[in-house]
């Protein structure tokens, strides 16, 4: 069973976090894990496509991961763009939403995540949410990361952001993200334009 500390009751919000949904779906005997999503999956609609169960009713809230930064370390051959990674980073943070997940997901996870094609690990981690700090929570990096960022297309710029937005990360970060993507993109574009002669 996952710990964590100052524990609030499944569904049970604090005041300073942001609550997406306090009616569980987990039944009480039904084991489950913890999953910080930063990316793509921070959309429970996108990740409802992979999980194949609506995912509102499983989000904590948003929630802090120190310690680590975001970059676009790893390409995709599915959306054949640059796709997120964390990376240690001390004078960092990353925001993202905390699910708890009932354990019956967890290989359809690993496999969204390509663990099986060693694209991302997992990796167990802390987390702040509200005024509670769970540990213990899973997340996934890169496991063959880039040399250096690269873009994402525009469907992965959209999905990011619109799960950044609709869960409420706080408006400073989903800026934050919107310009480190677009600039990303827009060097992109600036090495594949031809050179005049």
């Amino acid at each position: 069973m996952t710990a964590f500390r100052q524990p609030n009751p499944p569904g049970q919000i604090t005041a300073k976090s942001t609550p997406l949904n306090t009616h569980w779906q987990v039944t009480p005997a039904e084991p489950t894990f913890y999953y910080f999503a930063y990316g793509s999956c921070m959309c429970p609609v996108d990740l409802k496509r992979s999980l194949g169960e609506d995912m509102h009713p499983y989000a904590i809230g948003v929630a802090t991961l120190d310690g680590y930064r975001l970059g676009f370390y790893r390409k995709s051959c599915l959306r054949n763009c640059g796709v997120l990674d964390i990376v240690p980073d001390k004078t960092q943070q990353v925001m993202g939403v905390l699910y708890r997940l009932p354990w019956r997901l967890s290989d359809r996870l690993d496999v969204r995540e390509e663990v099986p094609r060693n694209g991302y690990r997992q990796e167990i981690i802390s987390v702040q949410c509200g005024e509670s700090v769970y540990d213990q929570v899973r997340t996934y990096v890169v496991i063959d990361k880039l040399h250096q960022e690269l873009a994402p297309n525009d469907w992965y710029f959209n999905v990011v952001l619109r799960g950044a937005v609709t869960c409420g990360l706080p408006e400073e970060y989903c800026w934050q993200l919107f310009n480190h993507m677009h600039q990303l993109q827009l060097r992109h574009q600036s090495i594949s334009l031809p050179r005049a002669s």
